[in-house]
């Protein structure tokens, strides 16, 4: 393998690599061929029948990266300024933000130390008359515990945004994530198991018919394009807020490659997890690590494997030793909580014990389809 430096050290094995299937410049040439490289084009139409069609959801709007899904599906239940969306703080900065571009707040509960999903048990705690929705993060593809959030969700009429950036080809007792909820966000960044660079799709999983005109007009830009292109309406133009979620149609193309070797993708992963588990096995028994909790319900994509260490200098230790013989490992997400901008929402480290003593012991292991 060729030896990528970072910074002073050799890398021989990077944390994440891109795996392309083959198809991927063919389908790009012929979208060039056709001439249609803008938005919504042929492969935008492709990856939107093959998700709908594979994971049974509901409609499928591809954007520009997870991040815009979970901006738009927070447009798409009309957030108010004042409201208040419950979520994890063991989650990337791009759901907070959603919710506080606009002008509502993100309301952080702990975690379940078994999978680092959000604690299902914790959520009604949190509730007010300001809960507008909650927004369960699938960790490492792992799902949360659905039925529970939704019979809350039911039980308080709260909209259920499912983020699944992570967690693409993964399910829940036999359904797909981001089809639980009424919306579901994924992402397809370059990190990602199914990737083409930046992008991300929301999935809009209930029937309301003024919701779904909505999210035309809103990834739209704001407008009725989509009704005019239908032959609906003799006139195309600006009719509410939204902003430009369409992807180009080349990076739908090469992301169409990758869905079609979707079930290759998991299961060369699931092969390198597989052998992780066992393979460390002995130090989870003797006490040394923790391994990941997979629950019955839960069907993983193995987007991550992590090992939990006993204290924050162990794990550092290690990574220190894996980065020496050109091994690169990584921790995860700095909690919101206790971020800089969490403590300017007033939130303190204290407030979130497991999240915050969890965070500071993991640490993530190479995992790519074409790890030997």
């Amino acid at each position: 393998m060729k030896n990528l430096r970072q910074g002073c050290l050799v890398v021989n094995i990077p944390f994440n690599k891109l795996h392309t299937c083959g198809r991927e410049m063919d389908y790009m040439r012929d979208c060039l061929d056709r001439g249609q490289i803008a938005g919504d084009g042929r492969y935008t139409g492709l990856v939107h029948d093959f998700i709908q069609q594979r994971f049974g959801g509901g409609r499928v709007f591809l954007t520009t990266s997870g991040t815009a899904a979970l901006e738009m599906a927070a447009l798409l239940i009309d957030l108010q300024p004042g409201d208040e969306v419950i979520m994890p703080s063991f989650a990337f900065a791009s759901a907070a933000n959603a919710v506080m571009l606009r002008g509502a707040r993100p309301v952080f509960v702990d975690i379940d130390p078994a999978t680092l999903n959000i604690a299902a048990e914790m959520i009604e705690a949190h509730i007010t008359g300001r809960t507008r929705a909650i927004m369960p993060v699938h960790y490492a593809g792992v799902a949360c515990a659905m039925d529970e959030i939704m019979a809350i969700a039911g039980r308080h009429q709260l909209m259920v945004i499912e983020d699944a950036a992570q967690a693409v080809n993964a399910t829940y007792r036999g359904r797909h994530l981001g089809t639980v909820g009424q919306l579901g966000c994924f992402s397809f960044h370059a990190t990602k198991n199914i990737a083409c660079g930046e992008g991300g799709a929301l999935l809009l999983n209930t029937a309301d018919p003024v919701m779904s005109e909505r999210a035309d007009i809103l990834w739209e830009k704001g407008t009725n394009r989509r009704q005019f292109l239908l032959g609906r309406t003799d006139r195309y133009t600006w009719m509410d807020v939204g902003s430009s979620y369409l992807p180009a149609d080349l990076l739908a193309a090469f992301l169409y490659a990758q869905l079609e070797q979707m079930e290759e993708i998991t299961a060369r992963r699931r092969c390198i997890y597989e052998y992780y588990f066992h393979a460390l096995q002995g130090f989870a028994d003797s006490g040394l690590v923790g391994l990941p909790h997979l629950p019955g319900e839960a069907g993983p994509n193995y987007h991550i494997f992590y090992c939990i260490f006993k204290n924050r200098r162990q794990r550092d230790w290690v990574m220190d030793k894996l980065a020496a013989i050109g091994i690169q490992s990584t921790f995860h997400f700095v909690p919101l909580h206790s971020s800089p901008m969490g403590i300017r929402l007033g939130y303190q480290a204290s407030d979130l014990p497991v999240t915050e003593d969890l965070s500071s012991r993991l640490l993530r292991l190479p995992l790519y389809p074409d790890l030997s």
